[in-house]
């Protein structure tokens, strides 16, 4: 009998069912989720059965949306249920279901025009923004309350760790989640469904998890609800259920390049990159569950916005005219029920306005795209930069280059790792050129010492050492999806040698001690609150905080040993006997530590940019 996936589940449903427990079953929760691996069997009426020994079978009956939304799609056969320890072990094991999947709760809200803000949080507004910033409300009680308990939350998951964040602990977090999304801050409770996503891929040893992005889910999550609980975020750190949309009137778009999305939910897609006339970036997405095959495919798929008898691969080579345009904060163009696109020709990259993006200083540029990175909400990745670079050859796993007139050595780095994906291809037969001039269209990477990670080249005008793309590919090859041939590339007499290679330059970021404090972050991660006061005992503590001194950061070492020491803090109540220290002061010392190394190692990065 084949094995059927677990279908999503609500949030909220796995948390009253961990809540529904006794203490004794909570201790076997853990180990029962375990046993549902491969348990999992079609049942009748698109239902998924998993049995435990002989008498007791749990059915999961998902709605309409594919996830399992309420208490009464998940049945046990028992005498203990809905109180026993199999339900909730099979709503343990079952994946999270998106925000989109989840049916609002409570009453249904009003309709709303698109790009209008719900309740609560600060309307959307094109025309007086100094009124509605002088008029904006402040947060709710509600919102405050449900802050403060997603911090309290947050912190108690942090001082437990990866080693002790089993099913209990992410339940908890779950339901303080799911009471920031009654109480309207959405934001806050995706940065919690990240903790606890990131949370379970670390318990189950997942081959794509990585300490880092967790560290970074943490630092997210714990900012958020201490500026939300303290009021200090204000109303628009709350976030909206939907994207909002402000009208753009008439726009003018010039396609860039395409980008494959592949996620590690499921879902695949493209990313198509544009440009409007005041130098603005926008992108048009089009992600949906399918994963590689719908990344893919998805390269060639028709554009949905307006009518418009293109699809992605010509967009990015050609442009739109868009009536009755609405775009995002973030540049994201909506596809409204007013929305009218006709194609226009497109702009070759030596052509204005596409050739301005090249011509900025790439420090420049680099320092602009990381701050407004670090400032927006969430987790928002650095804009697009251009730059023209001599291929110096491969190095490792990356490609060095240099920016042309005299600028700094960057390394090259694929945009996607995934094998299946052309980008590594692409890169590797780049670096197989030495001399080779490029004009290069990329994303910095924010946590490496100047690096960018491709997503489009074309050649350099007038340079005579370029790439000779084909004339449909309209002066550019996205490295996504389109796949460099050997006849793509000046004759090897035209190039330099292979001699040419130069070494890579000083990695400030690399030679900063300030990997200390990030080993001491990603310890509290992943052993919790006793893992870092184990990591700092004794003349641990000493190496930790002089070689950062002697760096000239003190900063990080005042904060550093301040969080060593409170984690090692063991109060004792009016008997004399040793207590639990509470995690929100431990919390607030490793958020200062966190914020203060993303500051630093950003400032770094930006200068090796130089």
């Amino acid at each position: 009998m084949s094995t059927e996936p677990l279908p999503p589940v609500a949030p909220e449903v796995l948390a009253e069912a961990v809540e529904q427990l006794t203490a004794r079953l909570r201790k076997k929760l853990d180990a029962t989720v375990a046993e549902c691996a491969g348990k999992a069997v079609a049942g009748a009426d698109g239902s998924v059965e998993v049995r435990f020994g002989e008498d007791t079978l749990v059915t999961l009956r998902p709605g309409p949306s594919g996830a399992v939304t309420e208490p009464g799609q998940a049945v046990c056969s028992c005498l203990l249920a809905p109180r026993c320890l199999h339900r909730a072990a099979v709503l343990g094991a079952a994946p999270l279901a998106d925000a989109d999947a989840v049916a609002p709760a409570g009453p249904p809200a009003p309709e709303r025009a698109e790009g209008a803000s719900p309740p609560g949080a600060a309307p959307v507004t094109a025309s007086r923004p100094a009124a509605a910033e002088e008029a904006r409300p402040s947060l709710t009680p509600a919102q405050v309350d449900a802050a403060s308990g997603l911090w309290l939350a947050a912190a108690e998951a942090l001082a437990a760790g990866v080693t002790a964040g089993g099913t209990v602990v992410q339940a908890e977090l779950l339901r303080a989640a799911h009471s920031a999304r009654l109480a309207g801050l959405p934001r806050a409770e995706a940065a919690a469904l990240r903790v606890v996503r990131g949370l379970r891929t670390a318990r189950e040893q997942s081959r794509g998890q990585r300490l880092t992005d967790l560290t970074a889910a943490f630092r997210s999550l714990l900012a958020g609800a201490a500026a939300l609980a303290s009021g200090a975020a204000g109303p628009e750190g709350a976030g909206t259920v939907r994207r909002a949309y402000a009208q753009g009137g008439s726009l003018r778009v010039l396609g860039l390049c395409r980008e494959p999305v592949l996620s590690a939910t499921g879902y695949g897609g493209v990313t198509t990159h544009l440009l409007g006339p005041d130098g603005a970036l926008h992108t048009l997405s089009d992600v949906r569950p399918g994963g590689l095959s719908r990344a893919r495919g998805a390269g060639t798929a028709s554009v949905a916005l307006g009518g418009a008898v293109l699809d992605h691969a010509g967009l990015a080579r050609g442009g739109l005219l868009i009536a009755g345009a609405t775009v995002s904060a973030d540049g994201r163009l909506g596809a409204g029920r007013g929305v009218r696109a006709t194609p226009v020709r497109g702009a070759d990259w030596s052509e204005e306005p596409v050739a301005s993006l090249f011509s900025r200083p790439v420090r420049e540029a680099v320092a602009a795209a990381l701050d407004a990175a670090a400032e927006a909400p969430g987790d928002v990745e650095p804009a697009l930069l251009g730059c023209d670079v001599t291929v110096l050859g491969a190095a490792g796993d990356h490609v060095l280059a240099r920016v042309l007139d005299g600028g700094p050595l960057v390394r090259l780095r694929v945009a996607h790792p995934h094998p299946e994906l052309p980008h590594a291809e692409n890169l590797r037969r780049i670096g197989g050129f030495p001399g080779l001039v490029l004009r290069v269209l990329g994303r910095p990477d924010p946590d490496r010492a100047a690096t960018l990670r491709p997503l489009a080249v074309g050649p350099v005008p007038g340079a005579s050492s370029s790439l000779r793309l084909p004339e449909e590919w309209r002066g550019h090859a996205d490295l996504g999806y389109d796949r460099l041939q050997g006849d793509h590339f000046p004759r090897p007499e035209t190039g330099a040698s292979a001699g040419a290679l130069g070494q890579a330059g000083p990695d400030p970021l690399a030679d900063a001690p300030l990997w200390r404090v990030r080993r001491l972050l990603e310890t509290g991660v992943a052993g919790g609150r006793r893992a870092v006061a184990e990591a700092a005992r004794g003349a641990d503590r000493a190496a930790l905080g002089v070689p950062l001194r002697r760096a000239g950061l003190a900063g990080a070492a005042d904060l550093a040993e301040g969080l060593a020491a409170e984690a090692d803090r063991r109060p004792r109540d009016s008997f004399g006997r040793l207590v639990d220290a509470s995690p929100e002061a431990y919390a607030r010392a490793w958020l200062a530590s966190a914020v203060h190394l993303d500051a630093a190692e950003r400032a770094l990065v930006t200068a090796s940019w130089s």
